[in-house]
Order: structure tokens, then C-alpha cells, then sequence
């Protein structure tokens, strides 16, 4: 045998060391993860399940065979239906004018659109407040109140989910091509055959997921439910806090965590389904090929109604909220904030501004190095189920119950190495939590858009791995970047569920702020709370003016 001929077949490198990189940029995030939701969130369920004398496995079919709490189940889901349902019908001709056509302030539009999702869910609580609630705009012109009903929720949940369906449903919508449909007219279909046949089959999974996220975040609805609801109204949220604060029934709010946890792991999969179906189903094309001015009555009346509907859904709540701060004489209210009352906050209110903007700033910081890591790890198309399932984990904050991961902050991180509930850290690890999701979506699809011939011929030359990165994908994902940090930035600041148990009175944030002076009686305190929910609204907004004036169509909607 000639052993100079002999070929020698390369040994291809094992599972570990092909995936050694990626296993290690999964690691931070999920460390991260394991430590700051898994065992809070662990920590507060078994101490709810468990007594002296064991586990209480029996507990679940207790709580379940109460009437009050089946009420509860019931209203959180009849009414995250009826949310759902609502938001589509008054939303997608919103979507389609925005994906269809093209108008002056065509831009100014999208972005007033997105300022209620960004808005702290107590922000738009309040705003509602001051246009249904007792001494508000309806009361005053027709002594209409709507505070103490259904109604205030389900509008208050258009409000804020408007901007779901808009940007989700129309993202797809200008990308398709609308020629397909305009060959089924041209074969005889009518307009309303031609889309129901062609478009709306194409559209689906987009409303799908676009429903789906509207719902998840109605199923969860905390804030407006707490401010609006009253004591009448209780979602599965708002009853967890109930049983933790106010009557300490940690085995209830224990039981109640883990229903909302199966309901929730149950949507976020079924969303995960029809983003797929999504992604790999359809031919697109570029979106501002499709755009065109209205045409006609018919769609200049579409367009004016669209204009109509966010005018008096989406404007009129926040501009009755800026009214009602300046209700007092002149800048009353706003100078008020300067004063410390001794009473429910140790300090002048107006500090809780300055207190936001720092613990916003650390967690945003927190979640773009956390997200951006992961976001990174998920790129690669060959990832292994492994690392596809932790995609799917890291939504679970955005549904988990954000009371029960602040009052087991309070539990599991009181022990040396991790004894952090007298550090100011622990609000924006907390906030960071609910940023991370958000990093994620934002980044993924740009990082996925990257052309790996770019990353091997940096290799090829002889750069490694950190280097390819830091000259090949960070130029090119620098916007996307910014944006999923302009996100986080929103979200931390909003952030109210986990923050209103671990923040102390000293160091209040303005959406705990704003919610403790709402829980005041006197017209001084609703003012204070109107003034302070004001100046959130407007750093949100600024935040989000921000965002799309960096804003590329490769970046995703959410």
C-alpha cells in the first residue's frame, strides 16, 4: 500500500466544540435568567405550596373551588377576548391605510400611533381616569362615568394595544404584493372577494400573532385594571397582588402565579407557531414600493376616519391628562411636586423623576448587553433545539406575572452572596427583566439579514471571531441597536408591577409615584399625580420620536 497516497478523511469536530461559542454567548444571558426570574419566581411558589407539614398539592383545587377566584379567571379571560376582538376591528383599517397609502404626515402618524404602547400602563390608566372617571371630561360635559364599568377597561386596552395590531398586521401588509390581488379583480373577482381570497389568507399569521400579543398582554393587564377596575374588576394580575400585599395569601397568589404561567406559556407558543408561518410562508416585496396616495372618496374617507379614530381613541385621553395638570392655578401642581409632605414619600415627589431616569439608564444597559448576547447566540440559522427553546424563554417576563417576580425578588435575594433588597440594583434588574424580550425581537431580525459570507472572509483573513464581529455585524447593526435600546429605555421607565415592591419610599420611581398619589384623597394629590404622569408622557414620547428617526424597515416592529 502506498502511504504517500493514503488520503486522510478530516475528524469532524464534536457537537461541543462546534457549539462551544454559541453554548457560551447562552450562557450569560441564561445565568442571568436563572437567577434574577427563574429562582425569585421559584422561591415565592414553593413558599406559597409548601408548609411545615410538606406540599400542599391539594391547594390548587382549594383555590380553584373558590367562587370569588373563578370570577377572577373569568373576567380576565371573557374580557382579554372581547379586548382582542375590539382592538383588530379598530385597528386594521389602520394598518392597511398605513401600509397602503402614502400622505403627508404619513410619518408623524406612525409614531402618535406607537406613544400609547410605549406609555407606562398607569400612565394610560390615569389618562382614561381624567377622561371617564369621576370629575372628568365626560362627567363634567354629560355627568358620564365610566370608571366603575367594563367599558373603561376594554377602551383603555384599544388604547394601549392600538399600536400592536398597526405596526404588526402593517408591517406585512406593505410588503405584500399588491399585484396578486389585482389579478383576482382582473379574473372577475369582486374587491371584497379579491382580498377575502388573496390577501387576508396572506395577512393571517400576522393578525394571528398580532392577536395573540394584544392578548397576552390584556390577560396580564395590571395597571389599568388596578387604576380602572376599582373593586368590582380583578384580572389573575391584579389578584395576585391583592393576595400578596393586602392579605398576605402567599399559597393563593402562589396557586394563581402558576395558572397564569401554563396560560401564558400556552400563548407564547402558540405565537412562536404562527411567526414561523409567517417567516417562511410568503413572498415579499420592498414596502415603499407599494405605498400610494389614496384614490378616490372612498379611501380619502378611510384615511379621514383612521385620522378620526386616533384623534379621539389615542389623543384625547393624553391631551385631558396634560389639561388636568394644569387644572389648578397655573403651575400648581407641578410646583407641588416640589414639596415633601412627610406622608407616603420621604422625599419631594419631583425626585422620582431623576430616580427613574437612573434606574432606566442602568437596566437599559442591563438588558441591550444581556439581549444583545442572546441575540447574537440565536443568530445562526443551524442553532440547535437547545438554543431555539431559550428564544422562546426569554418572553416569558413579558407574561409572567411581574408582581409575583418583585415580591420574590423580596424572598429569594435576601441571603448572602445575593443579599440585594437594601441596593438600589435591584429595581433596574427588575426593569431589565421586561427590556430583554424586547432587545431580542429588535435585533434578531437585523442580525439574521447579515450576509455569513461577510463574517467568513473575516475569518479567511485572519480575524477572530470577536474581531469579525466588531467589523462586520456591529456597523451594520449599530441602528438596530439603538433602537432596542430606545425600547428598553421606554419599558424600564414604565415598569410598575415588580417595581412597586421593591422600590423604597425614599427612591420612589414616577410610575409608583404617580400610583400612590392616585390612591390619595384631595384634589392636591390627583393633581400631583396628573403633573408627574404628564412629564412620564412626555419623556416617553421623546423617547420614541427618537426611535424613528433611527427606524429602518429591517428592523422589525417590536
Amino acid at each position: 500500500m502506498d502511504l504517500a497516497r493514503t488520503e486522510v478523511t478530516p475528524r469532524r469536530p464534536g457537537w461541543w466544540r462546534r457549539n462551544a461559542a454559541r453554548l457560551g454567548l447562552v450562557a450569560v444571558p441564561a445565568a442571568f435568567f436563572a437567577v434574577f426570574f427563574a429562582y425569585p419566581v421559584a422561591a415565592i411558589v414553593t413558599r406559597g405550596l409548601k408548609t411545615d407539614g410538606g406540599w400542599q398539592p391539594r391547594r390548587i383545587a382549594d383555590v380553584l373551588g373558590q367562587g370569588d377566584i373563578r370570577q377572577v379567571l373569568w373576567f380576565t379571560t371573557w374580557q382579554a377576548l372581547l379586548s382582542t376582538a375590539l382592538t383588530l376591528v379598530i385597528a386594521l383599517p389602520g394598518a392597511y391605510a398605513l401600509a397602503r397609502f402614502d400622505f403627508p404626515g404619513r410619518q408623524v402618524l406612525r409614531a402618535v400611533i406607537t406613544v400609547p404602547f410605549v406609555l407606562p400602563t398607569v400612565v394610560v390608566g390615569t389618562a382614561f381616569m381624567a377622561l371617564v372617571g369621576r370629575g372628568g371630561l365626560l362627567d363634567e360635559l354629560w355627568g358620564v362615568r365610566l370608571d366603575t364599568t367594563v367599558w373603561a377597561i376594554l377602551l383603555a386596552h384599544v388604547f394601549f394595544n392600538y399600536a400592536v395590531v398597526v405596526r404588526t398586521v402593517g408591517g406585512l401588509w406593505a410588503q405584500l404584493d399588491p399585484r396578486q390581488e389585482e389579478a383576482a379583480r382582473m379574473l372577475g373577482a369582486s374587491r371584497l372577494t379579491a382580498w377575502r381570497t388573496v390577501t387576508l389568507p396572506a395577512l393571517a399569521p400576522a393578525v394571528a400573532a398580532a392577536a395573540l400579543m394584544v392578548f397576552l398582554f390584556t390577560f396580564t393587564s395590571f395597571g389599568v385594571v388596578q387604576i380602572l377596575g376599582g373593586p368590582a374588576f380583578s384580572t389573575l394580575e391584579v389578584e395576585i397582588y391583592r393576595q400578596t400585599a393586602d392579605i398576605f395569601d402567599l399559597s393563593t397568589a402562589a396557586v394563581l402565579t402558576l395558572i397564569q404561567f401554563v396560560a401564558v406559556g400556552a400563548i407564547l407558543a402558540l405565537h412562536a407557531w404562527t411567526v414561523r408561518r409567517r417567516e417562511t410562508a410568503l413572498r415579499l416585496v420592498d414596502a415603499s414600493a407599494t405605498a400610494r396616495r389614496p384614490r378616490g372618496a372612498g379611501q380619502w374617507a378611510l384615511l379621514g376616519g383612521v385620522v378620526a379614530t386616533v384623534v379621539v381613541l389615542l389623543l384625547l385621553p393624553l391631551a385631558v391628562l396634560v389639561q388636568r395638570s394644569f387644572a389648578g392655578v397655573g403651575l400648581t401642581y407641578y410646583r407641588a411636586l416640589t414639596e415633601a409632605d412627610g406622608g407616603v414619600f420621604l422625599v419631594a415627589p419631583i425626585e422620582a423623576i431623576g430616580n427613574s431616569l437612573r434606574y432606566a439608564v442602568t437596566a437599559t444597559v442591563i438588558a441591550v448587553v444581556i439581549g444583545g448576547l442572546a441575540a447574537v447566540a440565536l443568530t445562526r440559522r443551524d442553532a440547535g433545539r437547545l438554543v431555539r427553546g431559550f428564544d422562546a424563554l426569554l418572553m416569558l417576563p413579558l407574561g409572567v406575572s411581574a408582581v409575583t417576580v418583585g415580591f420574590g425578588f423580596l424572598i429569594a435575594l435576601d441571603e448572602p452572596p445575593l443579599d440585594l433588597r437594601a441596593s438600589w440594583i435591584l429595581v433596574p434588574l427588575a426593569q431589565a427583566l421586561v427590556g430583554v424580550p424586547f432587545v431580542v425581537r429588535t435585533m434578531l431580525p437585523v442580525l439574521r439579514a447579515v450576509d455569513v459570507r461577510l463574517r467568513e472572509a473575516a475569518s479567511v483573513l485572519g480575524a477572530s471571531p470577536w474581531r469579525a464581529w466588531r467589523e462586520v455585524d456591529l456597523p451594520l447593526v449599530r441602528r438596530a441597536l439603538l433602537i432596542a435600546a430606545g425600547f428598553a429605555f421606554a419599558v424600564s421607565l414604565g415598569e410598575f408591577g415588580a417595581t412597586v415592591f421593591i422600590a423604597r419610599p425614599d427612591n420612589p420611581t414616577l410610575p409608583v409615584a404617580v400610583a400612590r398619589l392616585l390612591g390619595r384623597p384631595g384634589d392636591l394629590n390627583y393633581g400631583q399625580a396628573m403633573a408627574l404622569s404628564t412629564i412620564l408622557m412626555i419623556v416617553c414620547a421623546v423617547a420614541l420620536l427618537v426611535l424613528e428617526r433611527l427606524r429602518t424597515d429591517r428592523t422589525g416592529e417590536f
